[in-house]
């Protein structure tokens, strides 16, 4: 798809939305003056207006797509997303539970009973099943189990038995198995049997009497080549695969490195599972990504855009807890040296900037390591190499920027010794801001915890605490 073409996307999703509020809003509006008007047959009149509003919303509604009316309850508050919500057509209930954000998706099968909730995900294949599993109440999940045929159950129970960012949780089951003994002309005519192919088929997977993988049919060979030709010459045998129990990181990778759509998921016995899709796969890098932006920014997990106050803040206090007592210690440090800073008023001016700069330089490099680890370039032959690389550039930076914020601090107060001073401050609290980017967040990783998660608020701290103390304390040696 073209950019133009994804503007348009956007552009008409948000006419979607824009329509869905002025309808909202209308209704309000025209039931708010209603009540205040005296009339007779006042509660017949307001009941027609009423269901005159709903009708209206309920056929915009259903000539959405149920990705776009995903988007429209995440955009709009509480109260009028479930307004909306009890309008959405019963069949497209669970894929919407599919689409939304977590959060959103909580308050959605909140408003939902168990009956409701059990006709919407009878309808969603097993993986998308297990997709919602861990949101939906125990006693839904039983019924559900009891609903699905033996072979649906043991897939469902095998991939809920899978940690959550394992292949085996992202891969589903619709894929085409074929054998290597028959001709091509039967694997269409299989194919024409069955009217249909699962979504993002662009090969058909070879398996013996055992269901062991013995290679794939890609279905452009199917298509080209004689009919007559069997599956045993075509097939390609060299095939990607994945087991249950890959990291879904690296599957990812795999993908991006080798161009896939689809490929086999497969056990210890190299029995096909399942299959990964490309689909899926893109929501998994996304939702990554989210998580990384808000473990950046030190929230604990995602939070619904129009959750209580008291909740969203819940999910802010961890960090700003943390932050409250690391500001409380470079306010300490700075506390140690006030004899000094009494002594030569121009240092309070000053110190912040080397505490900024050396923030933003060991932010610089803390998320080109957390980059790094999601991309699985660091090991234990590169690393060294790695923090020797990362020295230099804090030496270069500090010298070159060191002598420049040097000069300018001479230039205002006519003090080499306090340009110096600053100087050599600059410095050295960019190289303590490149040793902090890069521990961190591979210590994080070493102890098998998110690097992303805090980094740039303990860095921060860190760097600010370290830049006040090396800024007043080379003042303290050599000015006072």
């Amino acid at each position: 798809m073209s950019e133009n073409d994804n503007a348009l996307s956007d552009e008409l999703l948000r006419h979607h939305l824009d329509q869905v509020v002025e309808l909202l809003e209308k209704q309000k509006l025209e039931e708010a003056i209603l009540q205040h008007q005296e009339m007779p047959r006042h509660d017949l009149i307001e009941t027609l207006l009423h269901k005159q509003h709903q009708a209206a919303l309920k056929q915009k509604l259903d000539q959405l797509h149920s990705a776009d009316i995903a988007y429209i309850l995440e955009a709009l508050p509480l109260e009028d997303r479930l307004t909306v919500w009890n309008l959405v057509k019963s069949e497209l209930d669970g894929q919407i539970l599919l689409d939304v954000s977590d959060a959103v998706r909580e308050t959605l099968i909140s408003d939902m009973n168990a009956e409701e909730l059990l006709t919407a995900t009878e309808r969603l294949d097993t993986d998308e099943i297990a997709d919602l599993a861990p949101d939906l109440p125990y006693e839904v999940m039983q019924d559900l189990l009891e609903s699905l045929n033996a072979q649906n159950r043991e897939r469902l129970q095998s991939v809920l038995s899978y940690e959550e960012n394992t292949v085996a949780a992202l891969m589903d089951f619709g894929m085409v198995t074929i054998r290597e003994d028959i001709t091509l002309e039967v694997v269409l005519r299989y194919l024409r049997f069955r009217g249909d192919l699962p979504e993002h088929t662009d090969k058909l997977f070879v398996v013996d009497k055992n269901n062991v993988l013995k290679g794939v049919l890609p279905l452009k060979r199917l298509l080209i080549h004689d009919p007559d030709t069997p599956v045993s010459e075509l097939m390609a045998k060299d095939v990607v695969s994945f087991r249950l129990d890959d990291d879904a990181d690296d599957a990812a990778r795999a993908f991006e490195r080798y161009d896939l759509l689809s490929a086999p998921v497969v056990d210890s016995a190299h029995r096909l599972q399942g299959r990964l899709g490309v689909d899926a796969i893109v929501d998994y890098i996304r939702e990554q990504s989210d998580e990384e932006m808000l473990a950046q920014a030190g929230l604990l997990q995602e939070e619904d855009l129009f959750s209580s106050v008291w909740k969203s803040a819940k999910n802010r206090w961890f960090w700003l807890v943390i932050n409250l007592f690391t500001a409380f210690a470079s306010t300490r440090v700075i506390g140690m040296f006030e004899d000094t800073i009494v002594k030569l008023v121009a240092l309070a001016s000053l110190m912040p900037i080397v505490a900024a700069i050396g923030g933003n330089s060991g932010n610089q490099t803390s998320i080109l390591i957390v980059r790094s680890l999601a991309l699985d370039l660091i090991n234990s032959s590169n690393v060294r190499i790695l923090i020797v690389k990362e020295l230099g550039i804090a030496l270069l930076n500090g010298a070159v920027w060191g002598s420049a914020i040097g000069l300018a601090t001479y230039f205002l107060y006519r003090n080499i010794d306090l340009a110096m001073v600053m100087a050599g401050a600059m410095l050295l609290n960019l190289l303590v801001a490149a040793i902090m980017g890069i521990s961190i967040p591979l210590i994080r990783h070493k102890l098998k915890q998110d690097p992303a998660m805090g980094t740039s608020v303990m860095l921060t701290a860190i760097t600010d605490g370290m830049g006040f103390f090396i800024f007043l304390g080379l003042a303290t040696l050599f000015l006072v």
